[in-house]
């Protein structure tokens, strides 16, 4: 958590390039996070951890995303700044960035954090202090309730995924799936959700299998999977403890379909996975980043060039950009009287906003902006079909 980056007008690559970042305590002390002429917001990243890869990308997408609008005269003219933290997928120190932030008043509201358990651990503190937070990276259901008045989600849910994914499992005639899942709060949602689907589509499960967060245990994982004969294999993993399971399972198994939800295969594991990835189906939350006749992909294509990071462009940077993009369009709409208040009226009057070819709709609480799934199938060397 005492790792920060603050990225204004002359923005830093820090975070990006591994460089050292500033000190939490000090960048507190720098300025608040509202003036006239600025608003400072937060992401709790895991730029440590099994997600490490996942983050720094999440964190060039809003990079992106701010660059430009502060290249365009900010917002009501107030620059965008931005305070990254590290949580390394912990969530109690995403519990702790979360009290620092809002003891210090460095940050006016939160966007882009990853994680089910991390979420779970702050959300209660964000409003309790009445903080909006935009975009978080998780489907949880549980995450997703009336109470929660200034959190407003992006991406659509697990239980949708995961139904989806399951009839189209059914419809290929894949019979007796096993699960492996993320030992932690995240995969066991999950979980539930697969054991919903399999039961609404008389589909049978042959066993659970829980995956250490570490992904240590992945050999002994995929040898019990192996021992089970599975038709198929449903993922409820992700980061770098899936590959862990991915690799070994597809050097031993490797025409046995597999599929999981759209966190399981992060874009900064795809290279490593490669030819390894053929035949995978994932579900996708956000187009696809490289279909170009969309206008919303050509603009962030071209906002990730403009800071030189075209080589992250892909299903995570792309969605912290989206992410970023809710949160501007909540602070233009919040006027220039900014306030927490203010912003979570801003956000909450979103209705039909099209960003060239995928829309956010705020119609009510709780606030979930997008229904969108799409699955991505990967054919030879890995590559997106």
């Amino acid at each position: 958590m005492k790792r920060r980056d603050f990225l204004g007008n002359a923005i830093s690559s820090a975070a990006l390039l591994g460089l050292p970042l500033l000190n939490s305590r000090a960048v507190a002390a720098s300025e608040s996070a509202l003036s006239a002429k600025h608003v400072t917001l937060a992401s709790s990243l895991a730029l440590t951890g099994i997600l490490a890869g996942s983050a720094t990308d999440i964190a060039a997408g809003l990079q992106a995303a701010f660059r430009s609008a502060n290249r365009s005269g900010g917002i009501q003219g107030r620059e965008i700044k931005l305070l990254t933290m590290d949580d390394g997928y912990v969530a109690a120190r995403t519990a702790e960035n979360a009290k620092e932030v809002i003891a210090s008043g460095s940050a006016l509201a939160f966007l882009s954090g990853q994680g089910t358990p991390n979420h779970a651990a702050m959300l209660p503190i964000t409003e309790q202090n009445g903080v909006p937070v935009v975009g978080p990276i998780t489907g949880a259901d549980s995450l997703r309730q009336e109470k929660f008045r200034y959190t407003f989600h992006v991406r659509a849910s697990y239980r949708d995924e995961t139904r989806r994914l399951v009839q189209q499992m059914n419809t290929m005639g894949l019979k007796d799936i096993a699960v492996v899942y993320l030992d932690n709060a995240y995969g066991k949602e999950v979980l539930g959700y697969a054991n919903e689907a399999f039961k609404e589509q008389q589909i049978k499960s042959i066993g659970n299998f829980p995956l250490e967060v570490s992904g240590k245990d992945a050999e002994a994982v995929v040898q019990k999977v192996i021992a089970a004969n599975p038709g198929a294999v449903f993922l409820a993993t992700t980061g770098t403890a899936n590959t862990a399971f991915m690799m070994p399972f597809r050097k031993a198994k490797p025409g046995l379909p597999l599929a999981g939800v759209s966190v399981a295969v992060v874009t900064s594991e795809m290279n490593k996975l490669g030819e390894m990835l053929n035949g995978y189906a994932q579900a996708a939350v956000i187009p696809y980043a490289k279909k170009e006749s969309l206008q919303v992909v050509r603009t962030y294509q071209a906002e990730m060039q403009a800071i030189d990071q075209g080589e992250r462009i892909g299903g995570s940077s792309f969605e912290g950009w989206i992410n970023a993009q809710v949160m501007l369009e909540g602070l233009r709409r919040a006027g220039k009287d900014l306030s927490r208040e203010q912003l979570r009226q801003g956000l909450a009057s979103i209705k039909q906003f099209d960003l060239g070819g995928f829309m956010v709709n705020y119609a009510q609480s709780p606030f979930v902006g997008s229904r969108y799934i799409d699955m991505a199938v990967f054919g030879a060397g890995g590559r997106r079909m």
